[in-house]
């Protein structure tokens, strides 16, 4: 008999599967802050319920994590899973340590169709989105595991960011009802403003989010005009920078936070000279009309053979967030971590069943010089 994985809703999904069984709502909070509170997946645990919806849960539903195929722990803390996913695919979650937070990067599809040049998911291709059970059980496995490692009670996870593999707003439906259940007091109860989702720029979806469900947004810009940005983000071509960016603006009515993050990777002489600063500068705050209240976060390209590209000299990362700065632009350069259990931005890669010939798409996207465009 096939029964449901009750991570698959939020905290209002639940309450109709529970009605569905003759339940009201509060049985569904319960339910909900076992599973999410406590990390429980025996109903028989669950002590306050009734044991008549013990009874019937167990015939028709379960609590089931994703099966982990590996666990690296890097040098610096960083913790990255790899969880099978099924029909050959597998993905990827990346613990972050700090000293004031604790950060989990999800995944959101087995694989991207975006294909950014410089993005190794990119180049593996595409083969689903996640199921919203699927994207939430990264982080019941990780918060649960983790307080049972490190001998504690209270939330382990302060943080989650959307960065992981595939683009998540072209797995809208999925990804809301993952948020809800972050955001609910009954659930993670995270903030909205610690809870970030990154997007190379769907914009129509960007709109979506801003009305549905407003957490921070993050968006991989990566270049300051259309002619490069179709080059290193393909789906510039559809969404190119100025509907990008009134989006942004759109978005940040209903933000949590008061600005945008601007996510930009640096690659050696392909978008790290001044003159990409100056038309950045341009760009988010040009003379004589609103600009985009925004932070750059300049992100160390770590290099793959696929890629063709190469890191930027970090005195000249450093020259770029000087004058980032400098024209009243908040500007930081993201620390880099678990590079070496391949966990750092970009590099997470999983093992994805392509459907996409992305093999194919990027050999021929490689033969295109990337010259500097201004």
């Amino acid at each position: 008999m096939t029964t449901t994985n009750l991570l698959e809703f939020d905290l209002d999904g639940l309450a109709v599967f529970c009605e569905r069984l003759g339940e009201k709502r509060f049985r569904a909070t319960q339910l909900f802050r076992w599973i999410h509170q406590r990390g429980a997946s025996d109903f028989d645990a669950m002590s306050d319920l009734a044991k008549s919806l013990r009874e019937k849960l167990r015939g028709c539903a379960h609590v089931q994590a994703l099966p982990v195929v590996s666990e690296h722990v890097s040098s610096d803390g960083t913790v990255k899973w790899l969880f099978d996913v099924g029909d050959g695919n597998a993905v990827e979650s990346v613990f972050i340590p700090e000293d004031d937070r604790g950060t989990l990067c999800i995944s959101s599809q087995a694989g991207c169709a975006v294909g950014c040049r410089f993005c190794s998911t990119g180049h593996q291709g595409f083969s689903r989105n996640l199921t919203t059970g699927e994207i939430i059980a990264q982080l019941w496995f990780a918060e649960h595991s983790l307080r049972k490692r490190l001998k504690v009670d209270e939330r382990v996870i302060s943080n989650v960011v959307m960065m992981g593999m595939g683009e998540p707003l072209q797995n809208y439906s999925a990804l809301v009802p993952a948020l809800r259940a972050m955001l609910d007091d009954h659930g993670y109860g995270l903030s909205r403003r610690r809870v970030t989702v990154s997007t190379s720029g769907v914009v129509p979806m960007i709109d979506r989010l801003g009305n549905d469900c407003p957490v921070a947004l993050a968006v991989s810009l990566h270049a300051p005009n259309d002619a490069l940005r179709d080059n290193l983000v393909p789906l510039n071509r559809k969404y190119p920078l100025t509907e990008l960016l009134e989006a942004c603006n759109r978005y940040l009515e209903h933000a949590p936070r008061d600005f945008i993050t601007f996510e930009y990777c640096m690659l050696d002489g392909v978008n790290d000279q001044p003159e990409h600063a100056e038309e950045l500068i341009r760009l988010v705050k040009p003379v004589g009309r609103a600009g985009v209240r925004c932070k750059f976060n300049l992100i160390p390209f770590n290099p793959f053979p696929a890629s063709g590209l190469l890191r930027s000299p970090q005195n000249r990362v450093l020259e770029f967030a000087k004058m980032l700065g400098d024209a009243g632009i908040v500007t930081t350069v993201r620390k880099t971590r678990g590079d070496d259990i391949d966990a750092a931005c970009g590099q997470l890669a999983g093992d994805v069943k392509d459907r996409t010939r992305a093999a194919e798409r990027m050999a021929k996207q490689r033969t295109i010089p990337l010259k500097p465009v201004f």
